[in-house]
């Protein structure tokens, strides 16, 4: 259905540009998506995971941001479905 593509798409999606270096100083942070819920920031080491994603190409630049991207789709929670 549209309306549920349409909100894991915009949990995939927050409105700043945020490059890999400032991501490597946000672990534990709470990010707003556009959907309006939050993913979860975190590192260990060299790893950056955000909810149960790792980011496994960072800083992908794009004529509209940058994609920082992971090896799992996002689901939002389900409250917000």
């Amino acid at each position: 259905d549209t309306d549920l593509l349409t909100s894991v798409l915009t949990y995939h999606v927050i409105a700043d540009e945020v490059l890999a270096e400032a991501v490597m100083e946000m672990d534990g942070a709470e990010v707003e998506t556009i959907n309006g819920a939050t993913v979860t920031i975190s590192i260990d080491g060299d790893t950056v995971m955000i909810n149960d994603a790792t980011v496994i190409t960072p800083d992908v630049m794009a004529s509209n941001g940058v994609i920082q991207v992971i090896d799992t789709v996002l689901l939002p929670p389900s409250d917000e479905e």
